[in-house]
């Protein structure tokens, strides 16, 4: 089996400092699989520098010897995307040491983090400062930025916020060559050619290694109001939160859907939950809003005069609050104690939820007939969860087989409706033969584009979303 020579690998252990890399192969075991345990590689060393400066000699060396880099921040994304080939011939450059937040200015409303920061600890240093950074997500307490900022995530603030990518001022990147892209500004007018942090966003460590960023915070909301609705379906989802925007000046931070049978799951396995209602419904809201709780009663008057929601609780304390949350983002752990399931992440112009919805459903049924539908997301930016487990007395191990049968067909109806087969899990390994499927020649040509002319010798995370030569 081929190796890496003595030479190189001492080369980037020296590189990489005192105790910035690890061999051993349990020292080396968790950054080898994925967060779902689908995916298994190896690597020849798992190298975890301090500084961009070691990042830019680490990366010098690999040029030269033509070796495989896969960058690496909290391991919990779903797509294969930060795990190593099982060539044992790659490198996984953990950026877990580069974690220090090194500025924070509450008069520019910026924060400046390095890769390895931990999404929870950039939330608490602008909480600190009386500020918010508005990047939320179940994994927040172990993702890092740096994957954050590479996969482009969403989260639950989208409506107000927008994703990752718009939440950056400033990036330092380091090139394919080592060269190092010092663009740390927290400027937000600069005029001044091409915008060429959006390269890095979303580009998932193929293009180069983002090492720090300059991030958006934000004034506090000053009165939040947390509340849990029953909603007459989709449409009543989609016919409520038009309702709420226009109702509070898009005051709504956050739309979140989600269906009984994720109610039911989570009651099921979760310690410490609770319906909040006495009676059953079929679907479910959870929603965030900052212009109060006086304007957030009036907008749920409204809607349940209207029949888009039939039942609401507004959380009276910080822990209710907490309680209601703990419905939706505990969904996927719930989830994994049913056993096996068949994961969609798809986005559809808000407008068509209900449609793609109604055509989703007809179509899991009559592909695994007699399947739990475990339907949630933040539908205020029309992204769709779309998953589905086995029934109660199903084959669970047998059930993710289904998959091939079934992604396809939900991918169209998606794409079929103006949308998108994923919309912020980005794409890894797991999707790119659909990026192949549905994006255009044109698009697919410049990708490559891209790609060949900012990482000409293909050692940027190969492998992953699009290669020079495909």
């Amino acid at each position: 089996m081929p190796t890496l020579s003595p030479q190189v690998l001492e080369g980037l252990k020296a590189a990489a400092g005192d105790g910035g890399w690890l061999e051993d192969a349990d020292a080396k075991a968790p950054y080898l699989t994925d967060e779902r345990d689908l995916y298994h590689g190896d690597a020849a060393l798992v190298l975890r520098p301090r500084t961009a400066a070691q990042v830019a000699e680490i990366v010098k060396i690999c040029a030269e010897n033509g070796v495989g880099i896969v960058p690496q921040g909290g391991n919990t994304g779903y797509c294969g995307g930060s795990v190593p080939d099982q060539s044992g011939l790659e490198i996984v450059l953990s950026m877990s040491r580069m974690n220090t937040i090194r500025e924070v200015d509450a008069v520019n409303n910026t924060l400046i983090a390095e890769a390895g920061c931990v999404l929870a600890d950039i939330q608490a240093a602008a909480g600190d400062a009386g500020r918010l950074f508005p990047l939320s997500l179940a994994a927040e307490g172990s993702c890092q930025i740096g994957g954050n900022l590479s996969t482009n995530a969403g989260g639950v603030q989208v409506l107000r916020y927008g994703n990752a990518r718009d939440l950056v001022l400033g990036l330092e990147v380091v090139l394919a060559d080592g060269r190092i892209l010092e663009g740390l500004r927290g400027l937000r007018k600069d005029n001044t050619g091409y915008d060429l942090k959006q390269l890095f966003l979303g580009a998932e460590g193929t293009l180069g290694i983002i090492t720090a960023a300059v991030l958006k915070l934000y004034p506090r909301p000053a009165d939040v109001a947390t509340v849990f609705c029953a909603v007459a379906g989709a449409r009543g989802a989609t016919a409520m939160l038009s309702r709420l925007r226009g109702a509070t000046g898009d005051g709504v931070t956050t739309f979140e859907y989600l269906n009984r049978a994720c109610l039911d799951l989570v009651l099921e396995h979760i310690d410490a939950t609770r319906d909040p209602f006495q009676a059953r419904h079929g679907d479910y809201a959870l929603i965030e809003l900052s212009s109060g709780r006086e304007a957030a009663e009036a907008a749920l008057a409204g809607a349940i005069e209207a029949g888009e929601a039939l039942d609401a609780v507004i959380a009276e304390s910080g822990r209710q609050a907490d309680e209601l949350w703990r419905l939706r983002e505990t969904i996927p752990e719930a989830q994994k104690h049913a056993g096996g399931s068949i994961k969609h992440d798809v986005s559809v112009p808000v407008s068509k939820i209900p449609e793609f919805l109604e055509a989703a459903e007809e179509k899991s049924l009559q592909i695994i007939p007699g399947s739990r539908l475990v339907t949630f997301g933040h539908i205020g930016d029309g992204n769709i969860h779309y998953n589905l487990s086995p029934a109660p007395d199903g084959d669970a191990r047998a059930f993710p087989g289904d998959a091939e049968k079934l992604c396809p067909a939900i991918h169209d109806i998606a794409v079929g409706l103006g949308g998108s087969f994923s919309a912020e899990h980005g794409i890894g390994v797991l999707k790119k033969q659909e990026l192949e499927k549905y994006k255009s020649g044109v698009e697919l040509d410049l990708m490559r584009l891209i790609k060949r002319t900012l990482d000409p010798k293909g050692i940027m995370n190969p492998g992953k979303v699009v290669t020079g030569s495909d």
